[in-house]
């Protein structure tokens, strides 16, 4: 039986200075073990954007500046119908300016990359699909189907947009 749940919001910021992308390992929960950008779920209470820079202040310990955000894409995550809860639309924004030292915290490390050599050997195996497409500057809205692993992309379809309303 296909149970219809509302689709969760979520936020992911990749920050991106001098050729170079701040990834945190996740050391708990969701995607645990996996490099990733910062961000969480968006409270009821919240907008995307205060999600956002709530989320990236706890995991990293810098304060976004929010009129330098650029917001790159909207995916929507689809798992299969055992998994259904897991389904989230997740608002992707890239930062080159940010207040303070990014800090590991309890949820993420901090490292850096250069954006030659991205580990996509240990992120969830559907960024490898997005994310050179957010680097090379593509504003855009996909959806990316789950198999029934949880972690392996069975579709991923995507439409070009020329910009995005906050």
């Amino acid at each position: 039986m296909i149970i219809n749940l509302p689709m969760r919001d979520a936020t992911l910021c990749l920050i991106i200075q001098n050729g170079k992308i701040l990834l945190g390992k996740k050391k708990r929960g969701f995607g645990e073990g996996k490099y990733n950008g910062y961000g969480g779920k968006v409270q009821e209470d919240e907008t995307v954007l205060d999600s956002l820079l709530r989320e990236v202040q706890e995991e990293l310990g810098v304060i976004l500046f929010p009129n330098k955000l650029i917001k790159m894409a909207e995916i929507e995550f689809i798992f299969p119908d055992s998994k259904k809860d897991w389904d989230q639309r997740v608002h992707i924004y890239l930062a080159s300016e940010y207040e303070g030292v990014p800090e590991e915290s309890e949820e993420m490390t901090v490292e850096e990359f250069d954006l030659s050599n991205i580990p996509y050997s240990s992120m969830w195996e559907t960024d490898s699909h997005w994310l050179p497409i957010v680097l090379g500057g593509t504003k855009f809205r996909g959806k990316i189907l789950f198999e029934e692993d949880c972690s392996t992309t069975k579709a991923f379809t995507y439409d070009p947009l020329p910009d995005f309303n906050r």
